[in-house]
């Protein structure tokens, strides 16, 4: 026996054999308890952010699992749009290739590419952790009925006086050539006086350089 634990020769074996027989899947009996992951986005790849509300989240699982409870844990990653669109630039960039330099089909191939590789990494990442997501429900959020199911939501909010259809003031990017939402839209101030605060366990004061300060874009137009 060795005489340090060595997770490669044991982890994978193991979380092969638990979602080969369907130990993650729902029991069908009990009380239901379900979580769907907050899907992470397919700009690249999983973070210690993810790592720690996943952990919280497999810990529940595993509990409400081991309870009997008709437990689900949902399994989706996030198209992220112009997020991902910006990423799948970048890269085009670093060639001295645009977007209209490839055409619409073209690039379009190119963002699903890019979605296969860093969903796949994403994927990978979630399996390493041992995260007991159910695989056979995993879903894309662009995959055939999900739109609908969004749109069909939004329509019963508005029916239902939930929600309201108007203009109004947005953050039109130039470059995009698409309206960004306000967290998206962030201009920077430059505080050109030196910043300084004071210690709480001596008050003397320690002076910063110049300070920066985001805030919601001011260059917005009606669209």
């Amino acid at each position: 026996m060795d005489k340090t634990y060595n997770p490669h020769a044991i982890e994978q074996h193991w979380y092969q054999t638990w979602e080969r027989e369907g130990h993650f899947a729902p029991s069908g009996t009990g009380t239901p308890y379900c979580i769907m992951i907050p899907p992470p986005n397919v700009t690249g790849s999983l973070h210690m952010g993810h790592a720690f509300q996943d952990t919280l989240m497999d810990a529940l699982i595993r509990y409400h699992r081991m309870r009997g409870d008709n437990t689900l844990w949902q399994a989706g990653t996030d198209h992220a749009g112009i997020a991902t669109q910006m990423v799948v630039e970048r890269q085009l960039g670093a060639q001295e290739i645009t977007r209209h330099d490839l055409g619409r089909e073209e690039f379009i191939k190119r963002i699903w590419d890019w979605k296969q590789e860093s969903g796949g990494t994403i994927t990978r990442q979630l399996r390493r952790m041992g995260s007991s997501l159910d695989w056979s429900r995993e879903r894309f959020t662009m995959d055939e009925g999900l739109s609908d199911a969004v749109r069909e939501v939004f329509v019963r909010l508005y029916e239902d006086g939930l929600i309201y259809r108007g203009k109004r003031l947005v953050n039109w990017d130039p470059v995009l050539h698409t309206a960004v939402s306000d967290l998206e839209g962030i201009s920077v101030v430059v505080i050109h006086s030196d910043l300084a605060m004071r210690t709480w366990h001596t008050g003397d004061a320690l002076v910063f350089g110049p300070a920066f300060v985001g805030k919601t874009a001011d260059e917005i137009v009606e669209y």
